[in-house]
């Protein structure tokens, strides 16, 4: 039993701790993700706690499966580990069984894994979980007490550091589409084996006490004995090539659509992201204009792109001095895709991501010699 439990531990442990980095690599992936399984639970209210839990929630992983691993109060952490995979096990099979979030987000956007291969997993982790809560007086810390207290406290600073870190730069792996080496608007293109979702309407009607389903084709919408009681929408055959990137829309002050002839134009590009001003990070302004005074003498088109009405953002630009400057507006989804801070930078040659910075990293100046961007 010893050696079983052990491999348990290991098995559950090791999971646990690789969840947890994964998604701290990128802890705002996590936010968005929460706030998609608030939208479709109707808990929109909960939105402003997303980031407190998502930071939490990802320490918390990575805390739990060193102290299994340790055997770290292990009556504890048996009981919070039990209780977090039967958390874990209702939102994967929420999301798998009602069809209304495509992915869990479990291991973030760089391991993307199907909703049943993750709704199964949870099941085994739920089972495994369930034997160590059962044998949990069996089980003692692998060293001494404040040795184990120790090691617990550095799992708590290493996973509030990493995510520190992402959160004021970058992730340290971006998996978006938008990762460096990729063209946006390549990534927009359907691939060559594209075909579209294939969704048939199932309609539900009611009549002496009896439902039946019916098709878009033969629903008695002529008959008014029936009474309408549901719709549903049944996927017959999942999309193929589906393009990556599809709501990357660069729209201008006219309402024209201008995406095609910025992303495919030649040499390079700076893109300026913000959303949300009343969020927004304007640490280093100094090393930002510089870099846009920079741009202008050297002709390199510099854009904002703002996730914010025209007239709202007026005022901001004013006051910080950004007016002048090309302005698009691009949707807040895409836009906290492309670049996870708020602002953020973006330097494209000829369509190509070649780097990204958050509002802490701006480079303090700008050099074109030869055809080729320096930065310093």
């Amino acid at each position: 039993m010893k050696y079983f439990l052990w491999t348990l531990r290991i098995i559950v442990g090791v999971l646990f701790i690789f969840s947890g980095v994964v998604k701290a690599n990128d802890p705002m992936g996590l936010v968005y993700k929460m706030q998609e399984f608030f939208e479709v639970l109707n808990m929109t209210f909960m939105n402003d706690w997303s980031f407190l839990f998502s930071i939490v929630m990802i320490c918390f992983e990575i805390v739990c499966g060193v102290a299994v691993l340790l055997g770290y109060s292990f009556r504890l952490f048996a009981t919070l580990l039990l209780l977090l995979n039967l958390f874990f096990t209702f939102l994967t099979g929420f999301a798998l069984f009602s069809g209304k979030v495509k992915e869990c987000g479990c291991f973030g956007a760089c391991i993307k894994i199907s909703s049943e291969a993750t709704f199964y997993k949870d099941i085994v982790l739920l089972v495994l979980s369930l034997v160590l809560f059962v044998y949990r007086g069996r089980i003692t810390g692998l060293f001494q007490k404040h040795v184990n207290s120790a090691l617990i406290i550095l799992a708590v600073v290493f996973s509030a550091g990493i995510q520190w870190w992402a959160l004021q730069h970058l992730p340290f792996n971006d998996c978006m589409p938008y990762k460096p080496g990729n063209s946006i608007w390549e990534k927009m293109q359907p691939g060559k084996d594209y075909k579209p979702a294939v969704i048939q309407s199932m309609f539900t009607y009611e009549k002496n006490g009896q439902k039946k389903e019916f098709t878009q084709d033969n629903y008695p919408w002529q008959d008014t004995t029936w009474k309408f009681v549901d719709r549903k929408d049944k996927v017959i055959s999942e999309a193929t090539g589906e393009p990556e990137i599809h709501d990357f829309i660069l729209t201008d002050s006219d309402g024209n659509d201008q995406t095609q002839a910025i992303l495919t134009a030649k040499g390079y590009t700076l893109f300026w992201f913000i959303r949300q001003f009343d969020k927004a990070h304007m640490d280093n302004m100094d090393k930002l204009n510089n870099i846009i005074a920079k741009a202008k003498a050297q002709h390199i088109p510099f854009y904002i792109l703002c996730s914010i009405d025209r007239e709202t953002s007026k005022p901001f630009f004013q006051k910080w001095n950004l007016t002048g400057i090309p302005v698009f507006t691009l949707d807040g989804t895409a836009s906290k895709t492309a670049i996870r801070t708020n602002p953020g930078l973006m330097l494209l040659k000829d369509g190509i991501v070649a780097q990204k910075w958050s509002f802490r990293d701006y480079p303090s100046d700008m050099t074109l010699s030869n055809g080729q961007i320096e930065f310093k």
